[in-house]
């Protein structure tokens, strides 16, 4: 998707999300053009101007009452799901993005969005300083956005990390995932390694975090003063091992979610012996992974450079969102839920068309006997912004077709 110069709207790259568009019983849609209906429906919640001012821009040619009622009866959270699946997808055969990451890791961060006073999920969040809700991203290593969550202000953002993870469907499967401090606890870093997950976090004053002892023997003869006199309880970890194997086959079987387990293990963290032996494998994983964060210089590298991928996906969505300073007018969670959906469908879009536009030039200016190397191709980003027209009148093209993808463009060794 992009907007060209004039008033020209063009969602064409939006055709892989269509066929899950349309109504609930599953039928085809009666109505004509049910095609551009659901393209202006996405635009219209996704960039916040809603039906009816979206209706006003496109001068009488859409009512705005049909594009709500399409919202209502023909868009759902895991059709938009299946629809970013789809673009995730296109967007994963493309070569360009090869030059950015492995597609292996991804970050996770949350941004808050001001919400309505009567909204369900509304609160005031201390650390943002705001009151509304906090949509949390799950972006891959390549830019594209995997997964997102709408939760309240009040949740600790850790226990929504393993659950982007799981849930996404897409042929992009991270097995790494990096966050800031508050997409880290011990717990966590237990559950993500019995899953095959690695947790690595940018954390915050990680001076202040305990490195535990295999036991009171043992000592170091350099790094000592790192480690506390607290020592791994590993007959606690024996005992309950096949209790966390259990847990780790109910979440891979989809009996539970691991947001779910998370949030039950710390309300009876006092308790649940559960809980301490999550708590307590996750003591050994941390320091583990403390130590490999202090000692290589590289990592610390890709894990600043990941999360600062997702931190620019925040803003770039928000700009996307741009009416009203993209506060979410829906007053149920599920509303909320499908608003963060549309935001995101239209990131991924704008991701995927500027993917597509970049490799364009970039293979033109290769067969011209430009020299390009792979460092330079790194330096770049689909978050680019200059060339879109958020304001004006919208003029529907369905008859440009989008750029095939060109599978057979070469990177530079």
């Amino acid at each position: 998707m992009s907007f060209s110069s004039s008033v020209t709207l063009r969602l064409v790259t939006a055709y892989v999300a269509l066929p899950h568009l349309g109504p609930l019983s599953g039928a085809d849609p009666k109505m004509k053009e049910a095609r551009a209906h659901h393209i202006l429906t996405v635009f219209a919640y996704a960039s916040n101007l809603g039906p009816y001012q979206l209706a006003r821009h496109l001068r009488g040619e859409v009512d705005g009452e049909t594009l709500a009622r399409l919202n209502r009866r023909h868009v759902t959270t895991e059709k938009l799901e299946a629809a970013l699946r789809d673009v995730i997808n296109r967007f994963n055969r493309c070569t360009l993005p090869r030059c950015w990451g492995t597609g292996k890791r991804a970050a996770a961060d949350g941004t808050q969005y001001d919400l309505a006073e009567e909204n369900l999920l509304a609160e005031q969040h201390i650390r943002y300083g705001g009151f509304g809700g906090i949509a949390y991203h799950h972006v891959s290593d390549l830019y594209i956005l995997l997964f997102s969550h709408f939760i309240a202000c009040g949740v600790w953002e850790a226990i929504y990390i393993i659950d982007g993870l799981m849930k996404n469907q897409s042929e992009i499967q991270p097995d790494t995932i990096h966050a800031d401090t508050q997409g880290q606890n011990l717990p966590v870093f237990a559950l993500s390694y019995l899953l095959g997950i690695k947790l690595m976090p940018r954390i915050r004053n990680w001076k202040d975090l305990k490195f535990y002892r295999p036991s009171k023997e043992i000592r170091f003869q350099h790094i000592d003063a790192l480690f506390h006199d607290d020592v791994i309880d590993w007959d606690l970890i024996k005992t309950h091992w096949q209790d966390l194997l259990r847990v780790v086959l109910s979440i891979k079987a989809g009996k539970v979610l691991p947001s779910m387990l998370l949030r039950k293990l710390t309300s009876y963290s006092r308790k649940n012996r559960l809980y301490q032996a999550f708590r307590e494998l996750g003591c050994v994983i941390r320091t583990v992974f403390l130590l490999q964060y202090i000692s290589d210089a590289k990592l610390r590298e890709i894990i600043h450079q990941t999360t600062n991928k997702v931190e620019q996906f925040n803003a770039f969505s928000k700009w996307l969102s741009f009416v009203g300073d993209g506060k979410i007018k829906a007053l149920t969670p599920e509303e909320s839920e499908k608003h963060i959906k549309y935001v995101d469908l239209l990131a991924n879009i704008v991701i995927l068309d500027n993917t597509l536009e970049l490799s364009q030039v970039l293979k033109g200016l290769m067969e011209e006997g430009w020299s390009i190397t792979r460092d330079e191709l790194a330096m770049l980003s689909p978050y680019q912004t200059e060339h879109i027209k958020r304001f004006g009148n919208y003029v529907l093209d369905l008859e440009t077709l989008p750029q095939p993808i060109d599978e057979e463009f070469l990177l530079p060794a």
